[in-house]
């Protein structure tokens, strides 16, 4: 096939997909909001100090859904036993398993400012193993790949990651991978869409 024409296909696909993406999870107006849900808005700007935005808002359509997330998130991305930098890490991880843009978007920036270097970040956006990773960020990037590729983790890698991080910090590492593919798969089924100044991750076969 000639690469012009596969090029035209593929933006007849993005154009389709955008075109149909207000059709599968349509962010719905605070207005037209049921009872359940404008108690479960309330709850959620209690909680995070603004309004229902980005992955929540397609999951309005099942409030107490939402609002369960939210909860988790609360606790899994701001105080876990890992800590932010490593969970930002985490985050950039499964976002690039579950090719999420807008996970990607909104997470790429947060991580490279909480210390993540550009060059790893970029490496997980390419799918290839990140250079000079410090002995932390190789600990859960391996306990992770692992998880994703295999659904399961070797001896070695439970061990290296218990004796760094303790049960507590397993279950955890664990639970930010399980959250953040959570959320991938219901942006990727609503095909919620990043903003006009946002960039697609490569999809891989």
């Amino acid at each position: 096939m000639r690469p012009s024409l596969v090029a035209a296909l593929s933006l007849m696909f993005v154009f389709a997909a955008a075109a149909l993406a207000e059709d599968r999870l349509p962010t719905i107006p605070p207005d037209q909001y049921t009872d359940e849900q404008v108690k479960a808005a309330e709850d959620f700007k209690a909680a995070r100090n603004v309004p229902v935005y980005g992955p929540f808002e397609p999951l309005m359509h099942s409030p107490r859904v939402m609002n369960q997330a939210r909860a988790m998130g609360d606790y899994l991305r701001y105080n876990s036993a890992i800590g932010n930098v490593l969970s930002e890490l985490a985050i950039l991880i499964a976002a690039r398993e579950w090719t999420q843009d807008y996970e990607w978007y909104v997470h790429y920036p947060i991580a490279l400012k909480a210390g993540i270097k550009p060059e790893i970040a970029d490496a997980i956006a390419n799918g290839t193993r990140p250079n000079l990773m410090s002995a932390d960020e190789e600990i859960v990037y391996d306990f992770l790949t692992e998880l994703n590729k295999y659904k399961r983790v070797s001896d070695h890698t439970f061990e290296r990651a218990d004796k760094r991080f303790g049960k507590k910090g397993i279950v955890d590492l664990t639970g930010i991978n399980g959250y953040y593919t959570f959320l991938a798969m219901q942006l990727n089924v609503a095909r919620y869409q990043i903003p006009k100044d946002g960039k697609n991750l490569i999809r891989f076969p």
